[in-house]
């Protein structure tokens, strides 16, 4: 009966990790849209670390494990300098939705004892403290809600205040519970759940006449919510039992009337209504709501009371034989019911349970608020509603699914780490294929030689410049013409006397000037290109100089190279491999642990049927005793 508005809350991770983003995340300007600040968090500011937004979109999409992978290792590379805080208060929130709360506590503690301001410290420990109690960590989970100051949002404020008083409940601190839910006040639902709660635990301090007020308050609440219409049946059905166990049947049965039929708790009620009618003597009346109980699924614990219920009715009303009929058809009802748990026992000790139920689960993602919406069309699921729907049999099946996730995530590893081996051995292979290449290319390349002729090349410039040697600098054609006019100059020079020469000395004398004239004035800038590739020549040398050693290092650490690459290689397949190990453990682990749950609920089950079939045998065999020593005209009424 400790359950409320709690219960709904910290079942979703969405309000926990979107309070952690109000103090952890800054606000992305969205189409250049203004985004009003929060009074209670920090101011919004631009993503300013690019790997920081790319956890964000991985974190936005409900992907919880791709968006941790990501922050830790951007934050192992460094690569977080403006959002390292907020990353941290996001990464423990992360840890939370994966369920590790002691890595959790450990950032966000590390983080509370920095300089965070006042509205920060108090949300995270608020939601920190709200996790450790969904968790069970009840001490812990006081520890962090007491140190949240009264300096917070009234909604997060009284649902802190219900949060402790649902502490001490579950701790049986009923005395501490009925202070702190006196003092309590806040929203109206919120104040229903706390005059719920407040009455509860008067009722168990044995206090009823003041839990009265308080549960027939929420009993008579108008109200449309399905949850709070839920918790209005909770209360009246609760007050309505406290009253039949203080044997004020006749103040029962209006209280238990107004529980709705067709809610959760309807069957409950029927029950109760029919004790309190047969607590004032008025069998004939409690019939009604006992046979229409009798009606519905024998699974519920109260319809199987109703099979013993409805022959006692009939008994205490005179009418034995009816009474033996409606035992008889419960002994029979009880053992085709026992058999029925014991072949789904075995099912479930088969080992097929937990693939049953995650058989049409998608498992791409981990995120914190997923639940088990569906059952398998299996013998076992009609007997295993209860425990389902429980927090503990929840929280175990959510466990086994991560364990499931990550295993299958190391496969993909696996897979991927092939891919590497794969590329070590193409590389190594294109190595072979190319070193006999690099070796002929090489070694019919002297450097030593094209150093000398750079060299060679730059003294003859050296030599031409100083020389003034025009025509050495000409073009091919240009260098032809100037030769032929120093052969004809040569043989000039041999017949100076011959005056029919005359005429070709003016005409040679004329040719030279012009051409003289012509190399000389493109001397400059011809000799500039010709020093121009005398230094690209130098620089293409220098470069395959530095290509020449590059390749000797590459040809000498390239098996190094590879080796490491597969050292690491099989170092993180080595690892892969002992993490398998241990998640096939403890998701073997956690299977007989969900195993033991569910039989534990059946064997519960079974031996609660099997305490009302003993009921059963005695009340009809006391039946056929009182009958055998009855005349034989009385024996009559009784149709064994």
């Amino acid at each position: 009966m400790t359950h409320g508005p709690v219960q709904r809350a910290i079942h979703v991770l969405r309000p926990l990790l979107c309070g952690v983003l109000l103090l952890a995340l800054p606000w992305a300007h969205a189409s250049g849209k203004n985004v009003k600040p929060d009074p209670d968090g920090l101011p919004p500011q631009d993503v300013k670390d690019l790997h920081y937004g790319d956890v964000l979109f991985y974190f936005y999409q409900d992907d919880y494990f791709d968006s941790i992978t990501r922050l830790l290792a951007a934050m192992e590379l460094n690569r977080l300098p403006n959002t390292q805080g907020e990353a941290e208060l996001l990464l423990g929130g992360l840890y939370l939705s994966l369920g590790e709360h002691v890595e959790a506590g450990r950032i966000f503690e590390k983080l509370l004892a920095g300089n965070a301001s006042e509205n920060v410290r108090n949300k995270a420990w608020f939601y920190l403290g709200k996790v450790w109690y969904q968790r069970g960590y009840l001490e812990e989970s006081e520890r962090a809600l007491r140190q949240v100051s009264d300096k917070i949002q009234p909604r997060i404020s009284a649902e802190r205040y219900m949060l402790l008083a649902q502490l001490m409940l579950r701790q049986q601190r009923y005395d501490d519970a009925i202070a702190a839910l006196s003092a309590w006040h806040g929203a109206p639902d919120w104040t229903a759940y706390a005059q719920f709660n407040l009455g509860v635990a008067l009722v168990r301090t044995g206090r009823l006449p003041e839990a009265i007020s308080h549960l027939d308050q929420v009993g008579r609440m108008e109200t449309s919510s399905e949850e709070l219409l839920a918790l209005r049946d909770k209360a009246n059905l609760a007050l309505g039992f406290a009253l039949l166990q203080a044997e004020r049947a006749a103040d029962a049965r209006p209280i238990l009337q107004r529980v709705r039929l067709d809610g959760p708790y309807s069957s409950k009620a029927l029950l109760g209504v029919g004790w309190a009618d047969s607590a004032l003597g008025e069998f004939k009346r409690a019939l009604v709501p006992w046979l229409a109980l009798r009606k519905r699924n024998l699974l519920d614990s109260a319809v199987q009371e109703s099979y013993l219920t409805v022959p006692y009715a009939y008994n205490q009303l005179g009418a034995t034989g009816q009474a033996a009929d409606f035992y008889n058809s419960a002994i029979e009802s009880f053992d085709a019911e026992m058999k029925r748990i014991d072949g789904s026992i075995e099912q479930i000790r088969a080992g097929n349970l937990l693939d049953r139920l995650l058989n049409d689960d998608k498992k791409d993602t981990l995120t914190w608020y997923w639940q088990l919406k569906t059952l398998p069309d299996a013998p076992e699921s009609r007997y295993l509603y209860q425990l389902l729907a429980g927090n503990e049999f929840q929280e175990g099946l959510k466990n086994y699914r991560e364990l499931e996730f990550m295993s299958r995530n190391l496969d993909d590893w696996r897979e991927d780490l092939s891919a590497f081996n794969d590329m070590l051995d193409t590389r190594q292979q294109a190595y072979n294929e190319e070193l006999p290449k690099a070796d002929a290319v090489m070694a019919a390349t002297d450097l030593d030689a094209l150093t000398q002729k750079r060299v060679d090349f730059e003294s003859r410039i050296n030599q031409i410049e100083k020389s003034n040697d025009f025509a050495a600098l000409g073009t091919a054609e240009e260098q032809q013409n100037w030769a032929r006019l120093k052969r004809i100059d040569e043989y000039l020079s041999l017949h100076p006397n011959d005056t029919e020469l005359d005429e070709m000395r003016d005409r040679l004398r004329l040719l030279k000037g012009v051409m003289y004239w012509r190399l000389s004035q493109s001397f400059k800038a011809r000799l500039w290109n010709e020093r121009r590739t005398v230094k690209e020549l130098e620089a293409s040398l220098a470069d395959t100089q530095t290509r020449t050693i590059l390749v000797k290092q590459a040809r000498q650490n390239m098996p190094n190279n590879t080796g490491a690459f597969a050292v690491q290689v099989g170092a993180v397949s080595a690892r892969i491999e002992g993490l398998q190990q241990r998640l096939t453990a403890l998701s073997e682990r956690q299977n007989r642990f969900l195993q033991t749950l569910a039989i534990r609920e059946l064997e519960l089950q079974k031996q609660r049927i099997e305490v009302y079939q003993v009921q059963a045998r005695y009340e009809l065999a006391a039946i056929y005793d009182k009958a055998s020593d009855k005349p034989a005209t009385d024996k009559s009424k009784v149709r064994p």
